[in-house]
């Protein structure tokens, strides 16, 4: 995403003006089968959860005050107490039926699951979105000195820094209202609300013929990366079949990657040919486009219809998403859970992400991505040019490709082994990696015998690779993919917008400070800090990161939560 994830081309020329090149750094960034006596028990429990939510429903119904008799007090409290103790029987009923191999009210094996080619062509639109995130992200790389030229801001560092960095601000508004307007909206048509900016913006930076014109057509696509770099996986995990989201989950990042090595091909003409970059924009419409029509016609999240009451409209997207024969099992989850969470308030607050109950998963979805961010993903890709020039490799164009071909083949190795290795484990080893890399580029550039022979160049493009491609492996797509798992479904959309908003500020922070950092300490100092978060983060995921593969999102929801709270 997520990102999801920020693996973004590098500027072409790394001797721009300090201010241009921070801000452009800042933007440079997926069991056996049970047996079918284990299938009928889960069924059982389902129906148990089905009455247990009709008693707690009477029961609160009672204790508003339309029970009549003041002596019924004492009685009333034992339903309530025996309603939610029945609740909480026929989940831990269920869990057992399940044992991780039962999912959504049927047998989960090689051959028998929701098959994933139903709910593909729905990923596959989705993930349209994160191919405009990865087209603009690199958008300016190639023709902002042309863009400088024609708008009359050439040399004009402050302007060009403004021009580049106003996409993050816009990604931060993104992030914030895309979580309320998710759940307010749906799915589907905060998809389609986001297509707007992100056809708009393009539309109008090609159109523009003064800075405040592509300032503000750079501000639309933020705000529109901003929306969907948490709604994608939202969507996704939410639509997916458990066996297949966390390999559904990785297209993501495929698209980000896609995008990225398309603009980086349709940018090829920019220096040779005038007003070549207003193409470059109007191409950058289409995928608006395919997002706003092919919505349409897309299913909306049967997590979020159960979450509004509409249960017959997600009965028919279950249908059609998993087929008939797992829609029963999966509906009964769903509506444990929503009783569940009825004993709350109806509408989770901005204020609740920070409560008791769910300040933990909060704060794991935030420190994720303050980690992802200072484990140096942006400082290796900003640098890159220059180890490739080092080692002889002058062409800006070679070194942007070498560099997107890792981080693409990183992500498909990602969607093979995303749902068999696990979350956790490849995040340790992702991060891993990332600072067996960084310490292979600290020793490149900080030993003299290496740095001053062709060996520490030849070391420091090989560490530059590996640690693109060990990112692309886990740190960029398990963070997007983890996230809308361990938030439940009432905060889920606000859970991941607060993430969101934290990677953008880590970002812009980043891609302020980075180049200044470095004239001090030197950029060998940099990435042994780099190589330290990385193991840092080593230690964080095998300590606190939930394993969430192969388990529906209920059944994590009734791990990390347990029972509502009185």
């Amino acid at each position: 995403m997520l990102f999801l994830t920020s693996q973004f081309l590098v500027a072409p020329n790394v001797r721009r003006q300090s201010l241009v090149g921070g801000c452009q750094l800042a933007l440079n960034e997926f069991s056996p089968a049970g047996p079918w006596d284990q299938y009928s028990l889960g069924r059982q429990s389902g129906s148990e959860k089905r009455n247990a939510g009709k008693i707690a429903k009477s029961s609160r119904r009672i204790l508003t005050g339309k029970a009549a008799k003041k002596d019924a007090g004492a009685v009333l409290e034992d339903v309530k107490e025996e309603a939610k103790g029945a609740a909480q029987s026929a989940k831990e009923e269920l869990s057992k039926a399940t044992n991780g191999t039962v999912q959504n009210g049927a047998p989960q094996d090689e051959d028998d699951s929701p098959d994933w080619r139903r709910v593909l062509p729905h990923v596959i639109t989705a993930a349209f979105a994160n191919f405009c995130f990865g087209y603009h992200i690199g958008a300016l790389n190639g023709p902002l000195e042309q863009i400088a030229a024609d708008l009359g801001f050439a040399g004009d560092t402050i302007t060009q820094g403004v021009v580049v960095s106003t996409f993050l601000i816009g990604a931060f508004i993104g992030s914030v209202v895309g979580g309320p307007l998710s759940d307010s909206l749906g799915r589907r048509r905060t998809f389609q609300l986001d297509a707007i900016p992100l056809i708009l913006g393009p539309a109008l930076m090609a159109l523009s013929n003064d800075v405040p014109s592509i300032v503000l057509g750079r501000l639309l696509v933020g705000i529109g990366v901003g929306v969907n770099t948490s709604l994608v996986p939202l969507y996704i995990s939410e639509i997916a079949p458990t066996k297949y989201r966390g390999t559904l989950g990785s297209l993501c990042q495929i698209g980000t990657c896609i995008g990225i090595i398309t603009v980086l091909l349709v940018g090829l003409p920019a220096k040779e040919v005038d007003g070549w970059w207003r193409t470059m924009f109007w191409l950058g419409t289409i995928p608006g486009f395919i997002i706003m029509g092919g919505m349409q016609f897309a299913a909306e999240s049967p997590r979020w219809l159960g979450k509004v009451g509409k249960w017959d409209e997600a009965r028919k997207t279950l249908t059609t998403l998993w087929g008939e024969r797992f829609v029963d099992g999966a509906i009964a989850d769903l509506e444990a859970v929503a009783e569940a969470e009825k004993l709350e308030k109806d509408e989770a607050s901005w204020a609740d992400m920070w409560s008791p109950r769910y300040r933990k998963v909060v704060g794991i979805g935030s420190v994720l991505f303050i980690l992802q961010q200072f484990a140096g993903i942006n400082g290796v890709l900003y640098f890159s040019s220059t180890t490739f020039k080092e080692a002889g490799i002058g062409s800006d164009m070679l070194a942007s490709a070498a560099v997107a071909a890792a981080n693409l083949i990183g992500a498909l190795v990602a969607l093979y082994v995303m749902d068999r290795a696990g979350r956790r484990n490849l995040l340790m080893g992702s991060y891993g990696g990332m600072a067996g890399s960084m310490l292979l580029l600290t020793a490149a550039l900080a030993v003299p015998q290496l740095h001053d022979s062709g060996i520490g160049s030849a070391l420091s493009v090989a560490g530059t690779l590996a640690y693109v491609f060990t990112f692309a492996l886990g740190a960029g797509p398990v963070t997007a993919i983890l996230l809308p798992e361990i938030f439940n479904t009432r905060i889920r959309a606000k859970g991941m917008a607060v993430s969101l908003c934290v990677h953008w500020v880590c970002n812009y922070s980043i891609g302020l400070f980075f180049l200044e950092a470095v004239e001090k300490v030197g950029v060998a100092s940099i990435y042994a800090f780099f190589a330290a978060v990385s193991l840092a983060s080593v230690a964080y995921a095998s300590s606190q990161i939930p394993e969430t593969k192969g388990r529906s999102l209920e059944e994590i929801e009734r791990e990390l939560y347990g029972p509502a709270p009185e």
